[in-house]
């Protein structure tokens, strides 16, 4: 989830779904956007190993157990809060980890505000609260979350309340230049954060 379009929702929510899968966990793919990008994506790498419902509504907290069978787990590629706010706010009620992708840079850290507050809002309406996480996306270097420019964003989240992952997602090619392609996850870091959500929810 984000505030605005084009920050790697689509992206994040594709290749988490793949990296879920390749780590034996069957998932889900709801696309809840209204464009439709995560079902034409699939459509157009002619399939993925697993099922991609289109559920652009308003109460898809009700709907999506519908679609669920024995999967495992359920990726949602939400759309925009800004433009979405009813459709992004009914996911928010049903996932159990709700994950930001943000680019380490001054606009995209001034949008986390009000990010924070959607997130308050929607945590009252649930019997339990969610848990609230931020995944760097697009990282200037492979190790900058801890050494460089980005370890300073990763500060600045923490400052303001938010749960960083360990896990980032560096600036590759191989990431903002793969729609509509087949997505080979084995090695990339979404298999690391597919790790990493697993921990968090065996833990939790």
């Amino acid at each position: 989830m984000n505030l605005k379009p084009g920050v790697g929702k689509t992206t994040s929510a594709v290749w988490l779904a793949h990296a879920l899968h390749e780590s034996g966990i069957s998932p889900l793919l709801v696309d809840s956007d209204p464009a439709s990008s995560a079902l034409r994506w699939s459509e157009m790498a002619g399939g993925f190993p697993f099922p991609v419902v289109a559920l652009p509504v308003g109460d898809v907290h009700r709907r999506v157990n519908d679609f669920l069978g024995n999967r495992q787990a359920v990726v949602f590629d939400a759309p925009q809060l800004e433009d979405h706010a009813h459709i992004a706010r009914s996911i928010m009620r049903y996932a159990a980890e709700w994950i930001v992708p943000v680019t380490p840079s001054p606009i995209e850290l001034d949008r986390m505000a009000p990010i924070g507050g959607e997130m308050g809002d929607v945590q009252s309406l649930r019997a339990e609260p969610a848990r609230a996480t931020v995944l760097l996306n697009r990282t200037n270097r492979p190790a900058a979350t801890r050494t460089g420019p980005d370890a300073d964003a990763r500060d600045a989240l923490t400052e303001q309340g938010f749960d960083v992952l360990s896990t980032h997602i560096p600036r590759l090619d191989l990431y903002s230049q793969s729609f509509g392609n087949p997505v080979a996850v084995k090695g990339s870091a979404y298999i690391e954060l597919a790790d990493e959500l697993i921990k968090r929810q065996d833990k939790a």
